[in-house]
């Protein structure tokens, strides 16, 4: 085992794991993500003799690569350390056996906050180059007046926001607070134990009259103390100047105005209309829900907030935010709300107009060009929304979307560094591995996920994960162990909801695999029962119809498989009509290896992936059920190492 610690301290650097960011003498030195990797595994061995073998099987654990590879990246690393391999001070080549780090490595604990990290000490030392953990807490409504509702958790998202500007600062997104306060209780020490932050903001807010008054307090979490009180009153239209005074006492307390310059954002509003930010304030908690009867309604509260300030960029990527999810929950419908989608990306293309620098828009885009299959496009945005602000997970998480193969794959890690709870992420990840047919990978990443899935069931979560049982049954049975299979798509039954924005798609799904898992197990008339289940979800759901085509194929009923084989091929000419270019083929060519057709089926996944744009079209091959009567083919071994090629 090698050292585990948070961050590391060698020579004048300092090495971040939770930032992913290696920082010489307080400034950031810009490194790889895989680069970033080969630094860790030496600093956690130091002294140590690491084999080659070692080295190429840790850091490209799912890629085969040369020593030409590991050599290239080891002469990289020493560039940017200002290493000599012939005099080093850092890495020591060992010939014919491997590399040994030479220099002292010291693991730095949580309450060192002499040099720069994102998880630094509780000082509040003004020395340049120290960051802080910080995390604003809802403000209390003193008045328990139900019309400053909204205002509890308005003033919090902008003292965070503001906080967020002073980049020595590491503010905690408001979604990991407000899940710490409902795992937790609340209570000041808990909730910053559960984000490993050192500061923490509690405050409140009474009205009386027209007057406002806004209390709040900058505690140390580990001592409990007080480090600056900020108490201010003012007309109730004034609540813009006042929060900005409480922003501007607490930066004076942490010393990051007088070391670094007030920042720019304070003073300067997305909005100066009151009833807009009410609005907007109102509509952000409705859309966090990802409650689908909620959705409209956020809709609406998002466009009078556009309405009453029409240069409200934060609020146009709202608007766009809530148009999408509203459109996702009919996206796997044959005739999807196409129109709401197109209408979002008008909004997110507004607020970047309104605001280039707002990371928040271009990730907003980029989450909406991959829900319109422009893949490219939105790659490169959620790019610029990382260069705008590398350390917000939800960028990250945004770019792992968009992006395929190991672009993904590192964006996805560095997304978990941040934020852990993530769980959704090793859905993602785990696509890459299908890609690449390195199912034992891909299961890995699942177990990883459904363990976070499984620790949050039940809870209240901003970002609840489903479809991982199904997706890890899928490729059980692929593996040929039906029965734990099946028992997966059981638990994705038992997990699910229809009320969540893609909890009867997963339904389906999972009753879709429910009767490929029969199948296997030679049941087709329970298979068939299954996949009537999912049709009554969705009813022209072609997947499904061909699940009961097969299944009474296995029966023998030629007559029922061919009026299945046809309500199917109806629903593939519905989404032709709509446009969907990489799910029709695919089902197309499902429908041609329950025919019996093979040759037609492999012609047309072929041509999938000779016209498909680069990303993920076509990532399920390897696993999907219907193409098991391919494997034996040699062209699908040819399909297969495509596939692969283009996930690298």
């Amino acid at each position: 085992m090698g050292i585990v610690a948070g961050r590391y301290r060698f020579g004048p650097f300092v090495l971040d794991r939770a930032a992913y960011r290696l920082f010489l003498e307080g400034q950031p030195v810009a490194l790889s993500p895989k680069l970033v990797d080969l630094l860790l595994y030496f600093v956690t061995r130091p002294a140590l003799l690491v084999s080659k073998d070692e080295l190429l099987g840790a850091i490209w654990p799912d890629v085969t690569v040369t020593e030409n590879a590991l050599s290239q990246a080891v002469s990289d690393l020493r560039s940017a350390l200002g290493d000599d391999s012939t005099s080093p001070r850092y890495i020591q080549t060992v010939a014919r056996r491997g590399y040994r780090f030479v220099a002292p490595v010291e693991p730095l604990c949580d309450t060192d906050a002499r040099e720069p990290a994102l998880v630094g000490g509780a000082s509040v030392s003004a020395e340049p180059g120290v960051v802080k953990s910080v995390a604003v807490l809802d403000f209390v409504n003193v008045s328990g007046d139900p019309e400053l509702a909204w205002l509890s958790t308005g003033i919090a998202e902008t003292v965070t926001n503001d906080l967020n500007a002073f980049h020595v600062l590491r503010v905690v997104d408001r979604v990991r607070v407000g899940e710490a306060v409902r795992r937790t209780g609340g209570s000041t020490a808990a909730v910053a134990d559960a984000l490993g932050v050192q500061l923490v903001v509690v405050g409140g807010l009474q009205r009386a009259g027209d007057r406002l008054r806004i209390t709040a307090r900058l505690v140390e979490a580990a001592s409990g103390a007080t480090l600056a009180d900020a108490k201010v009153d003012g007309r109730f239209d004034e609540v813009f100047d006042l929060q900005d005074r409480v922003v501007r006492q607490f930066s004076a307390a942490l010393g990051v105005e007088t070391a670094y310059g007030r920042t720019p954002r304070v003073g300067v509003r997305e909005t100066s209309n009151l009833e807009a930010f009410r609005a907007a304030s109102e509509a952000r908690v409705k859309l966090d829900s990802l409650d689908p009867s909620q959705l409209l309604s956020a809709v609406e509260s998002f466009e009078r907030a556009v309405r009453l300030d029409p240069r409200y960029a934060i609020a146009y990527a709202g608007l766009a935010n809530a148009h999408f999810f509203v459109y996702e929950a009919t996206r796997a419908q044959n005739q999807p709300d196409t129109e709401r989608l197109t209408t979002a990306i008008g909004h997110a293309r507004r607020a970047i107009d309104l605001d280039d620098t707002m990371a928040e828009g271009h990730a907003t885009l980029s989450l909406l060009l991959v829900g319109a299959g422009r893949l490219t496009e939105a790659a490169a945005a959620a790019r610029r929304a990382v260069a705008l602000d590398p350390q917000d997970w939800r960028h990250l998480f945004r770019l792992g979307h968009a992006a395929w193969g190991s672009e993904r794959l590192d964006a996805l890690k560095r997304a978990t560094a941040i934020y852990g709870d993530m769980a959704y992420a090793h859905y993602e990840m785990a696509m890459v591995h299908i890609a690449r047919h390195r199912l034992e990978e891909a299961s890995n990443a699942l177990r990883r996920g459904i363990e976070l899935q499984d620790r949050q069931a039940g809870r209240s979560w901003r970002y609840p994960s489903s479809g991982l049982h199904w997706l890890f049954g899928v490729v059980k049975l692929a593996q040929g162990q039906a029965k734990a299979a099946l028992g997966e798509f059981e638990r994705e039954l038992q997990a699910g909801s229809a009320g969540r924005v893609y909890g009867a798609e997963n339904l389906m799904n999972a009753h879709d695999g429910r009767g490929f898992a029969l199948l296997a197990a030679q049941k087709p008339r329970e298979a068939r029962q299954a996949f009537e289940r999912a049709l009554t979800l969705y009813p022209g759901h072609a997947r499904s119809h061909l699940g009961v085509a097969a299944a009474h194929v296995a029966e023998g009923d030629k007559n029922a498989a061919h009026e299945a084989l046809a309500h199917a091929e109806h629903s593939i000419a519905e989404l032709e009509r709509m446009g969907k270019r990489t799910e029709a083929p695919l089902l197309e060519a499902m429908a041609a290896t329950v025919r019996g057709r093979h040759t037609d089926a492999l012609a047309l996944l072929d041509h999938l992936l000779a016209e498909s744009p680069p990303g993920y079209p076509g990532w399920t091959i390897p696993v999907e059920p219907l193409f098991k009567p391919l494997q034996a083919q040699p062209e699908f071994g040819s399909i297969l190492a495509r596939l692969a090629a283009r996930a690298r």
